[in-house]
């Protein structure tokens, strides 16, 4: 059996938390490739390491000094290796990155992954694994995608029996130059290693237990799900809930390999499993896996006589936001009726712009704006089995006099999103979380 393990910056941001990486992977001899990110915040005061290289980059094109920036990241990385009596030579790893800043032949791309470079580095010696580089491994094409096939040949000459640490967030183009995924791009780091050594286990370690049915900040001590599938959990982090970066789902669900999120404080707790499919013989979930919802959205309603009837009518429209480069978050639909749900702060800059066009070149018969609204997302593979779930989450609105503005759900039964004003936001997932996973939980 093989296990990839990423972990998180949380999970190296000192020497303690190093301690504790090192327990775990040593736990079990199936945790073989190791990925680190670079060491993350201490505390609410400190800062993470990306940030800080980030801004020496800065500092270098504006043609301010560095140095105290990065000072910041040499004493976090000399106190790790006292604490941890390690004997890397972390002088001449720090003098090669100053002289090519001071050079100015530096990349933004080979300096801000200097962190994840360093943390596993040291990690590797700490836990006496063999250190291999990203850039050696993952292999970039130039248009930016992750090349498998190339990386799993590299990955494949590697001849060691001992476990192997590698640094997520980069890899390299063709021409050896180093690339960088975007942020929180460990998780994808540690995903195509697990595809590309076809692992059993992709266990990613971070500062939670686990995906929680609801955010904690809004709901006391929520449920933790013990089993998710990748769909439900596509759902809940399109909405807000950030546990994995978006593209670290699809390496994995290719080939089938489960995702474990784990607390590395907690390392007992079992976490969450994201899998592709749950049997469902053995499956019986509670009808809403997961709440979750962002605010600030606008609602722009149109009505037209016939323009269900009218061909391209949908695109017409649609074709005007596309001019001003704005998403649309849904496209709710009756006859001669649709909304078109946007971020406010997408179109805050054109708004009555928009309008303008619209009655211009669409004239509709009427044209209403709603904003300062929020949307959530009740997911969960279990509303299947449920008759009447729609109507179920509509009366529990009515009874805790919840104003629904808009309501949209998918013929898979998978998702239903709600929009509501943003001050029923927090009372909204309030009442669906004790409605359906509390009184649900209890029978």
């Amino acid at each position: 059996m093989i296990k990839v393990v990423k972990f998180g910056g949380s999970s190296v941001a000192n020497a303690t938390q190093f301690q504790k990486v090192k327990d775990i992977v040593c736990k079990e001899k199936e945790r073989k490739y190791i990925i680190v990110s670079a060491c993350g915040k201490e505390s609410f005061e400190d800062y993470k390491v990306t940030d800080l290289l980030y801004l020496c980059e800065a500092h270098i094109r504006y043609h301010v000094s560095y140095e105290s920036l990065f000072t910041l990241v040499e004493d976090k990385y000399k106190r790790i290796k006292k604490e941890l009596d390690l004997q890397i030579d972390l002088e001449k790893e720090f003098n090669v990155i100053k002289t090519a800043m001071d050079k100015g032949n530096i990349t933004t791309d080979f300096l801000v992954s200097r962190g994840e470079y360093l943390t596993a580095k040291c990690m590797a010696e700490y836990i006496g694994a063999d250190f291999v580089d990203a850039a050696d491994i993952i292999v970039f094409d130039y248009d930016g995608e992750v090349n498998f096939e190339e990386t799993k040949k590299r990955i494949q000459k590697i001849k060691t029996k001992n476990k192997i640490v590698i640094p997520g967030f980069y890899g390299a183009l063709p021409n050896g130059m180093v690339k960088v995924m975007s942020r929180g791009g460990s998780d994808v780091s540690g995903s195509v290693i697990a595809n590309v050594v076809d692992a059993d286990m992709y266990e990613n370690w971070t500062d939670v237990s686990g995906v929680l049915v609801a955010d904690p900040r809004i709901i006391h001590h929520p449920m933790r799900i013990d089993y998710i599938t990748y769909s439900e959990l596509r759902g809940m982090s399109y909405m807000g809930a950030n546990v994995l970066h978006d593209h670290a789902i699809f390496a994995v669900r290719q080939k089938g390999i489960p995702i474990n999120i784990r607390n590395t404080n907690e390392p007992d707790n079992p976490g969450t499993i994201i899998v592709d499919h749950i049997d469902k013989k053995k499956d019986k979930p509670l009808a809403v896996t997961g709440i979750v919802g962002k605010r600030d959205f606008s609602i722009i309603t149109l009505t037209k006589n016939h323009s269900s009837a009218e061909i391209g009518f949908l695109r017409k429209v649609l074709s005007i936001f596309e001019v001003y480069k704005v998403s649309i978050e849904s496209v709710p639909i009756t006859v001669d009726t649709f909304s078109l749900i946007i971020k406010a702060e997408a179109i805050e800059h054109y708004i009555y712009e928009i309008i303008g066009r619209i009655k211009e070149d669409i004239r509709p018969d009427e044209i209403i704006l709603q904003e300062h609204v929020s949307l959530i997302a009740v997911v969960g593979r279990g509303m299947q089995a449920v008759p009447g779930m729609s109507g179920r989450l509509l009366s529990e609105f009515g009874r805790n006099e919840i104003n629904i503005k808009v309501i949209n759900q998918t013929a898979d039964e998978l998702c239903i999103v709600v929009g509501v004003e943003n001050k029923d936001f927090e009372k909204a997932i309030q009442c669906i979380y004790d409605r359906f996973v509390v009184e649900e939980g209890r029978k």
